[in-house]
């Protein structure tokens, strides 16, 4: 219980803050750095939309270790402070980046100061702390403060030093290393990440595009361009864009496609873990194939998630292949008329198990026609249409036959 804690007597110079303060602020962090990032949030809102983006855990971290790194230092004034230090100069090359001055950043770190002496001022109330200990932390905290500026400082020089074209140039391999899958190793790409100031985001959509591509001049959000944070190849002989975190369809990201991809087709593919960032990317280009094959309908932006069963069945075509002439081997000596008609009374009873009568309306025959056709299929392949998983791979192939354009190979 909160009681007389003689950590300073009043009238005595200032000095370093005595380690028994560490022990008391330290259980205030957790509800200390909450209330930091809603004071600098509502003061700073382009850093709200940054804590809400795909980068919120990250920067989230940054702000633990710029808070907590004061109170280890006060306990252990030789605490080692490496992940604030990378932390911090990646915060001040973002604002290079972003085209921004550093005065955001300054005011966000003196505003976590004064929220951090207020709170101290209500705890040194149940403690009794005298006012030049208070002052000691006043004074300890501010210095802190001018520490954590000039490390983002030098993040924000590092980044106005290099010239745009290497900086692209790092943007472009980081987007490379990214999309190279396993077993690229993830400090290659933390390196990358770091020099870039490009946070690695949890999850990540591509998207795939046709070339040559142009990207339209936008302003979105007050940006000249796509966003920021969207690694782009364009001069790759198959253009792509990865963004991160999803692609909503009514969100900011879709507007900012519909906007920057005017007059160029694209495909977008599906959101991913980072680490997965190669399979999005098939997916996209992949659905831009079954767009040139007539299977997936045209349109300015095409999304892979909304023709998934067609990319999953039309996935592997030699093995399709393989797998129709298989199933669909005892049908292979019928002629072609007649091996069609049986295999579109086939397909129709898969799809309905319905009566002679059902399927006789779907299939504009009369029933008769039906039974004699079942017979049949019965007769050369009654023993597949038996078992369970041979029933299933047919429906596939037949499935997978629709779907492919005319003139496609496709078995039997």
């Amino acid at each position: 219980m909160p009681g007389t804690v003689n950590l300073s007597d009043s009238g005595e110079a200032l000095g370093p803050l005595p380690q028994e303060f560490a022990a008391i602020i330290r259980p205030e962090l957790p509800s200390l750095i909450k209330e930091i990032g809603i004071e600098v949030t509502r003061a700073y809102p382009e850093y709200a939309r940054l804590l809400n983006g795909p980068y919120g855990q990250g920067i989230r971290v940054g702000v633990e270790q710029s808070i907590s790194v004061f109170v280890d230092q006060v306990a252990e004034p030789t605490a080692p402070s490496t992940l604030r230090d990378e932390m911090c100069r990646r915060f001040g090359r973002y604002e290079a980046y972003e085209g921004r001055t550093l005065d955001s950043l300054q005011g966000a770190y003196r505003l976590g100061a004064r929220v951090a002496l207020r709170r101290a001022k209500k705890v040194g109330r149940s403690y009794n702390f005298s006012p030049t200990m208070m002052l000691s932390f006043a004074d300890a905290l501010f210095a802190y403060v001018d520490e954590l500026e000039s490390l983002s400082r030098e993040g924000y020089l590092e980044a106005l030093s290099r010239s745009g074209e290497q900086h692209e140039i790092l943007r472009r391999r980081l987007l490379h290393l990214l999309l190279a899958g396993p077993p690229v190793p993830r400090t290659a790409i933390a390196e990358l990440s770091e020099q870039t100031a490009w946070l690695l985001p949890e999850q990540v959509t591509l998207v795939a595009l046709r070339s040559p591509a142009v990207l339209e001049r936008i302003d979105i959000d007050n940006t000249d361009g796509m966003d920021n944070d969207v690694l782009a190849d364009l001069s790759d002989p198959q253009p792509h864009l990865l963004i991160p975190g999803p692609v909503e369809p009514d969100g900011a990201r879709r507007r900012m496609l519909d906007a920057a991809l005017f007059g160029n087709r694209a495909a977008v593919g599906l959101t991913v873990p980072a680490a997965e960032a190669h399979h999005s990317i098939r997916w996209a280009r992949r659905t831009l194939e079954l767009v040139d094959a007539g299977i997936v309908p045209d349109a300015p932006l095409v999304l892979a998630e909304d023709h998934l069963v067609q990319l999953w069945l039309l996935s592997d075509p030699g093995l399709l292949d393989h797998l129709a002439a298989r199933e669909l081997a005892p049908l292979a000596a019928l002629t072609p008329s007649r091996r069609d008609r049986l295999v579109d009374t086939l397909r129709t009873w898969l799809d309905t198990r319905g009566t002679a009568a059902q399927m006789g309306e779907l299939l504009a025959v009369h029933p008769q026609t039906v039974r004699y056709r079942m017979r049949n299929l019965e007769s050369i392949i009654g023993d597949r249409l038996g078992d369970a998983e041979r029933r299933f791979a047919i429906e596939v192939v037949l499935r997978a036959r629709d779907l492919r354009p005319r003139g496609a190979a496709e078995g039997p």
